[in-house]
């Protein structure tokens, strides 16, 4: 009885189709309106100077009156959660073996997940006020941040649906947080402009863009348990 000839023949990796290919969609997707929303406008005004984006939220509510004086309680830091989303799903999901982004699109995620992480520094800063105790939380996240960025090749060994998990976890909590505390902090901003501003479409371009993350990101997680599939598998 004859063996065939080609069982220790390498068998090509299958491209990635169905559902998987609607997620390798998705993820892209999210993190540019995510990035996006987060530098557009929060608050918008008819003036463009008195129009606030996302990266001017955490700085500009420790200035207003009732945050100053200790009857709103804010915790400003949750408005840094998009940018860190976004940031650590890309570093996730890059130079996953599952989803086999193309080389230059790697790089690509890489190089624009670089300024996206930048959000996390204070508009003005200097070495010796990051490693303050109001900034100390920002530069560890940041450091954090970076070190995924340049293991991301590394964390494209774990099996998907770890990093599913994780990116559906943080975008769902960069959605809501963030949301949440502008929430509370919107009477306060009413009453220094005067009258109430509009929601401008860079929260909404922001929360749209999580959203789909973490839709994305259950995906992920659904797709990796699946019928038989291994789920310890980084393929």
């Amino acid at each position: 009885m004859s063996l065939p000839t080609n069982l220790g023949a390498a068998r090509p990796a299958a491209r990635p189709g169905g559902l998987l290919l609607i997620l390798r969609l998705l993820l892209p997707l999210g993190w540019l309106l995510a990035a996006l929303g987060y530098y557009g406008p929060w608050v918008a005004h008819t003036t463009a100077a008195l129009s606030l984006g996302g990266v001017d939220m955490a700085e500009f509510v420790k200035f207003l009156p009732p945050v100053q004086d200790g009857s709103l309680p804010i915790v400003r830091q949750l408005f840094y959660l998009p940018p860190l989303a976004v940031v650590v799903s890309v570093a996730l999901s890059a130079w996953s073996r599952t989803l086999r982004y193309p080389w230059p699109l790697r790089w690509l995620f890489l190089a624009a997940a670089l300024p996206v992480s930048l959000q996390l520094l204070p508009p003005a800063w200097s070495p010796s006020s990051l490693l303050g105790s109001e900034f100390r939380l920002q530069t560890a996240a940041l450091g954090g941040c970076w070190l995924l960025l340049a293991l991301s090749w590394l964390l494209g060994r774990l099996p998907v649906w770890v990093g599913g998990s994780l990116t559906a976890v943080l975008a769902l909590g960069a959605a809501s947080l963030p949301a949440w505390q502008f929430e509370l902090a919107k009477p306060a901003i009413n009453a220094v402009y005067g009258r109430p501003p509009a929601v401008g479409w860079g929260f909404w371009a922001g929360i749209a863009g999580l959203v789909v993350l973490a839709v994305a990101g259950v995906g992920l997680v659904a797709w990796a348990f699946r019928g038989d599939s291994k789920l310890w598998r980084s393929t």
